[in-house]
């Protein structure tokens, strides 16, 4: 599903948020980018905003905050850095390498430090 809608916002960078519980995912939230733009985001605020509500309803954490750099390698920019505003959430940044095949990377982000993290797919 994120790899799908990645896919269609190009060549503009897509986002959402993952909601879970203890690292596993429960819901995927694809949240327009309301800056149509190739090199930066900006989660549509009401839609974020419902987003999380669903999760703090469900009991769930903010697990992630995912967003994708159709143009550039799947790290933390300076501005995703300076806009790390949920340490607790893993950062998922999704890149397509050399075939065109989106390749993703988790980090965490505190206090300017950016932390590279484990991240496993299943099913």
């Amino acid at each position: 599903m994120v790899v799908a809608y990645l896919q269609v916002e190009l060549p503009n960078e897509a986002c959402g948020l993952l909601g879970g519980f203890n690292g596993v995912i429960q819901k995927v939230y694809l949240i327009e980018n309301e800056l149509h733009s190739r090199s930066e985001y900006l989660m549509e605020p009401k839609a974020q905003v419902r987003a999380m509500l669903e999760i703090e309803n469900n009991g769930w954490e903010l697990s992630g905050i995912f967003h994708s750099h159709p143009h550039g390698p799947p790290v933390p920019s300076p501005s995703d850095v300076a806009q790390a505003y949920y340490p607790e959430a893993v950062y998922l940044i999704c890149a397509p390498d050399a075939r065109g095949a989106w390749r993703g990377r988790g980090f965490r982000i505190e206090a300017g430090q950016v932390a590279e993290v484990e991240i496993k797919l299943e099913g």
